[in-house]
């Protein structure tokens, strides 16, 4: 179930919001809740990374906070840890709700439980504890990288346990709600298998396919498209950070891969074939395109299909932003963009996505403002 992003006629805030790890999601979160006036409180076990958020004004550092009582705590920190530090928070603060935005919840559930089972871990202050994950990201890392509306309009998912109370999941969808971003309610299971297939299996894909990168002559790679470009784009990420995610939803991870490889043999052994191969390559391409038109559209929408328009935009300052705003006079509105840079030329091509029905009208208008349209 998909509850939309709206804060409007929310409850009334927490008063006081403690965040435990001062990276991308928990100085964003930060960042997000402190322009609403909320008192944000952060720690961090790098005292630099701390310090850096809260000059960004995502928090004030806990050191400071007196004898604050938090009503909430947000735990920001890679996934190796962050079981036991829930169980910590679940203890230090027995009246406060307790979420994670960890993108594994079946692993940290799991350590939970069993920290309840050898008695480090009540069950009482287990209850108070909401896993969540919203399903937002940079390939950069670091509070540097932290933006205020990193959420807008992101799924956030909340895994609700059995025996939560309904305030303590009320208010973590207010958390998400007050981010901006859509709550999504799914069990741990469900979000781990549906997270595999969505992000962790993309990010190894993508990651292989810039290795084999590394042997290729300079020439080769300087062929680069922006197809290479938008396949690879996450392959920047964290090594050590993605390295815990995937052991940490290792199970899930492993049957999507195991059913990708059985898809490349097919592929494979009909690249060495002459019979019949030419059906099993279209196939793979045909189920390709399927898959890839059940990713939601604009603003989650059923997908849409758009016109793209080639437009050749000199590289140099103000040329985007005359093409913007040309357009916007003509009144056709942009529904996507993408520029790629031309090797050893100074200019870019900027492939405009438009509704079907503006195609021609938006052709005409720009080679009629002069712009270079090619066929």
């Amino acid at each position: 179930m998909t509850l939309p992003a709206d804060s409007a006629g929310l409850p009334h805030a927490d008063k006081h919001v403690k965040i435990v790890g001062a990276g991308l999601l928990g100085a964003s979160v930060g960042l997000a809740l402190t322009r609403q006036g909320i008192d944000v409180w952060l720690t961090d076990a790098s005292p630099t990374a701390e310090a850096l958020a809260c000059d960004l004004g995502a928090g004030r550092p806990l050191a400071d906070a007196g004898d604050m009582t938090p009503d909430l705590v947000v735990i920001a920190v890679p996934p190796d840890v962050t079981a036991h530090l829930v169980a910590r928070e679940l203890t230090l603060h027995p009246h406060a709700t307790v979420t994670d935005v960890a993108s594994v919840k079946g692993h940290i559930r799991t350590a939970l439980r069993g920290f309840v089972d050898g008695g480090q871990l009540s069950r009482t202050d287990l209850a108070r504890y909401v896993g969540s994950h919203p399903m937002a990201g940079r390939e950069k890392s670091g509070p540097i990288a932290a933006r205020a509306d990193l959420f807008a309009g992101r799924p956030w998912v909340v895994c609700t346990g059995p025996h939560t109370a309904d305030a303590d999941h009320e208010r973590i969808v207010e958390l998400a709600r007050r981010v901006g971003a859509a709550v999504v309610e799914l069990d741990a299971d469900e979000h781990d298998s549906a997270v595999a297939r969505v992000s962790h299996v993309p990010q190894v894909m993508a990651t292989l396919t810039a290795s084999r990168l590394n042997d290729a002559p300079v020439e080769s790679v300087a062929l680069a498209g922006q197809g290479l470009r938008d396949v690879t784009r996450i392959a920047a990420s964290d090594p050590a950070l993605w390295t815990q995610i995937l052991t940490a939803n290792s199970e899930q991870v492993r049957i999507v891969l195991e059913e990708v490889r059985g898809e490349l043999d097919t592929v494979i052994d009909a690249l060495g074939s002459t019979s019949g191969s030419l059906g099993v390559l279209a196939g793979a391409f045909v189920a390709g395109n399927d898959g890839h038109a059940r990713i939601p559209g604009k603003h989650g929408a059923a997908p849409t299909s758009y016109a793209t328009v080639t437009v050749l935009v000199e590289d140099r300052p103000g040329m985007l932003g005359r093409l913007f705003t040309e357009m916007g006079e003509a009144g056709i509105n942009i529904e996507d963009l993408q520029l790629e840079h031309a090797n050893g030329q100074q200019y870019g091509l900027a492939e405009v996505s438009v509704l079907p029905a503006e195609r021609g009208p938006m052709i005409d208008e720009l080679r009629a403002r002069g712009w270079n349209v090619p066929e």
